[in-house]
């Protein structure tokens, strides 16, 4: 059996290093504190039954606080702490110090362990610490059967378990960790879809805003102008028609208004139906009432065109004669519109003065907005000048009929 002084200093120097690891792990949580403590309890309980000399029981005090201690460093080093366990408990035994067991000081270390994503290294450490043990008990004299049968397995279970529990929990958190971190990301995808959805709605309330404002104020524009000169030649008739042409244009205007923001501010209420090939007519009327004169021309069946393919139609023609009456200084504008089984063809033509340098190199808000309202469709839009004279708008929309 080893001296006093001997255990003493051993159990000094494992004291020192215990201390000098749980510097080096870091701060410990209150679940740490906690387990530490009771690990400390159950071997001073264990202490208590067969202290023996007062050297002998310091000596024992001094490894229960350390093994206590080195559950402090587990959460930072958790192979670590449990191979020091192991390696303290050879320690403990060699100098024939009361028994305390395996649960008490490896149980905590080898739960870390495993927690910590390292169960394979908890089992093959908590191997060989039964394997000394059993090979000490042995040699010792105890029995051969209560050895290899009751502790043996006991103590096998109880590892076992705690790896299990240790492995088990972490799976359990990290399972939550994933599906909170699913969470955020769906949440953070609805925010995205929302938020798109607000672009989309703000770009379609901007369009819809730029198609009947555009057209409005460009009829206006130039009916002042007329209105203006009929004042001056004094012919008061066609100056009233002039000023009742706006009248008619500022009217549709403000009821294609009021519709539009009652739905973007949610409002209840019927709304007006949306135009589509059956304004034409009126459509082209107006433009002519303003002085640029349109031959209108629709063939084939229109009555079974969809409602979304006929205002995007109306929306076309629209913005290409308020483009004519801006732009294009012509004194004659030709639509066509001709419905197939399963296309509509649009063209806009006038005998302007057309795009400079033959093509369209920055097209505007209005030619964007007609490309997109087509596209969206799976249609096709081509604008550009004409051989001769003049700029020409095309659009080909698809027609999605049911089988009759």
């Amino acid at each position: 059996m080893p001296s006093q002084s001997r255990v003493s200093a051993t159990a000094l120097v494992t004291h020192s290093a215990l201390t000098c690891v749980i510097v080096q792990a870091g701060r410990p949580t209150r679940s740490d504190a906690l387990l530490a403590l009771a690990v400390f309890c159950l071997m001073a309980a264990a202490v208590v039954t067969d202290a023996g000399p007062a050297g002998r029981a310091v000596v024992a005090y001094a490894f229960a606080a350390g093994f206590g201690a080195l559950i402090l460093a587990s959460r930072r080093c958790p192979v670590g702490a449990l191979a020091a366990t192991a390696a303290g408990l050879v320690v403990y035994y060699s100098f024939d110090l009361p028994p305390v067991g395996l649960a008490a000081p490896v149980a905590a270390a080898l739960y870390a362990a495993a927690y910590h994503g390292r169960p394979f290294t908890a089992a093959g450490i908590g191997a060989a610490l039964l394997l000394v043990s059993v090979s000490f008990r042995l040699i010792e004299g105890d029995d051969v059967s209560y050895v290899l049968g009751i502790a043996l397995g006991s103590d096998a279970v109880l590892m076992v378990a705690v790896i299990a529990l240790g492995d088990a929990t972490r799976s359990r958190r990290a399972l939550r960790a994933q599906m909170a971190s699913q969470a955020a990301a769906a949440a953070d995808e609805r925010r995205r879809e929302a938020a798109r959805q607000v672009d989309i709605e703000r770009i379609r309330i901007a369009r819809e805003l730029h198609d009947t404002l555009g057209h409005t104020m460009s009829v206006i524009t130039l009916q002042s102008a007329v209105a203006e000169e009929a004042l001056d030649a004094g012919s008061a008739a066609d100056a009233r028609r002039a000023v009742t042409t706006i009248g008619d244009a500022a009217r549709s205007a403000m009821s294609e208004l009021r519709a539009t923001l009652g739905t973007w501010l949610g409002r209840p209420g019927t709304r007006e139906p949306p135009p589509g090939l059956d304004r034409l007519g009126a459509l082209t009327d107006n433009v002519t009432r303003s002085g640029l004169p349109v031959d209108l021309k629709i063939t084939g069946d229109v009555k079974g065109v969809p409602t979304v393919v006929g205002t995007t139609a109306y929306r076309v023609v629209q913005e290409a004669l308020t483009n004519a009456l801006r732009h294009a200084e012509a004194s004659q504008v030709t639509v066509l519109v001709r419905a197939a089984a399963t296309e509509l063809n649009l063209e806009v033509r006038d005998d302007g003065r057309g795009a400079p340098n033959g093509r369209l190199i920055e097209p505007g808000h209005g030619l964007r907005g007609m490309t997109e309202r087509v596209t969206l469709l799976g249609g096709t839009v081509h604008a550009g000048n004409v051989d001769g004279g003049g700029f020409r708008v095309q659009a080909h929309l698809p027609l999605k009929r049911a089988a009759r």
